[in-house]
């Protein structure tokens, strides 16, 4: 499809700048976004070398208005947009994964509802109306096992199961419209940053299943595909894990690998939200 366009959120590192990738492989123009000027530079240069179109957006999705003048730029200047991935978290690895209960850790903590549930909210507000003129769009809210089980503590797994009960209602609005909200788990994720990482620092049981890990691009492909998928609007409202599209779609991870499931150790999606008209 000549100018195809997605928007990857949070885009500057880690799993964002992973899809951003992905789908430059696939030949998108691809708006990243991020807080750093120089890592989103970076992030399109990679995004042209896979044979897309990275444009580098600074935006802080702190604020509302920047996410707003995101989209009008977009529409201004691509005039369609095909993919909305919402991936932008406030996350202080550090503090998250410290020990102790919540209210011993900083309140900060609870940024990650403001940018990671609220802020997909604030895009998707925006993006919806020239993803309905687009049609045939997909919406993407990046979740986690988390939603369904213990992981750093309420502010994390509340943004998570948020993600994932907020694209089901976006699906009912939207579904009229043919346009596809969908929820999606990635697995453990070998990022740029742990990647490099010496060995030695880090603890000998991940180093030993650091190779189960997914690429960042894995569930760039698999989006990729979802959205190809002509069926994908029965999807809507749902919450996927991108390993289990992956073998339905024959996707495997750039590596060569197929990816872990881990619905035994930290649980599956508990099904559709079922309401009064829910089809």
């Amino acid at each position: 499809m000549e100018g195809k366009t997605a928007v990857v959120t949070g885009a500057s590192r880690g799993l964002g700048r992973g899809i951003a990738r992905a789908l430059g492989s696939r030949g998108f123009k691809v708006y990243v976004t991020g807080r750093s000027a120089d890592e989103l530079s970076a992030a399109a240069q990679e995004i042209d070398s896979f044979g897309g179109k990275g444009v580098p957006v600074v935006c802080d999705h702190s604020d509302d208005a920047q996410i707003g003048l995101l989209f009008d730029r977009v529409k201004a200047e691509s005039h369609r947009l095909d993919i909305l991935i919402n991936n932008a978290a406030a996350i202080n690895a550090r503090t998250l994964s410290a020990p102790g209960a919540f209210w011993e850790k900083p309140l900060d903590l609870a940024d990650m509802i403001s940018v990671g549930l609220r802020s997909n909210y604030v895009a998707a507000h925006h993006a919806a109306p020239l993803m309905i003129e687009t049609g045939d769009s997909l919406i993407v809210n990046i979740s986690f096992y988390g939603a369904v089980s213990y992981h750093y503590g309420p502010a994390y797994g509340a943004t998570k199961a948020g993600n994932d009960k907020m694209t089901f209602d976006m699906a009912v609005d939207l579904r009229p419209h043919r346009v596809t909200a969908v929820s999606i788990w990635p697995g453990l994720v070998l990022t740029d940053m742990l990647k490099s990482i010496s060995r030695e620092l880090l603890p000998r049981k991940l180093v030993e299943d650091l190779p189960n890990f997914e690429t960042p691009e894995f569930t760039g492909l698999v989006i990729e595909r979802l959205w190809r998928d002509q069926a994908k609007l029965t999807r809507s409202g749902t919450t996927l894990i991108s390993a289990e599209l992956g073998v339905e779609y024959g996707i495997r991870d750039i590596d060569g690998k197929q990816p872990r499931l881990y619905t035994d150790t930290l649980g599956a999606p508990r099904g559709r939200f079922i309401f009064p008209g829910n089809q």
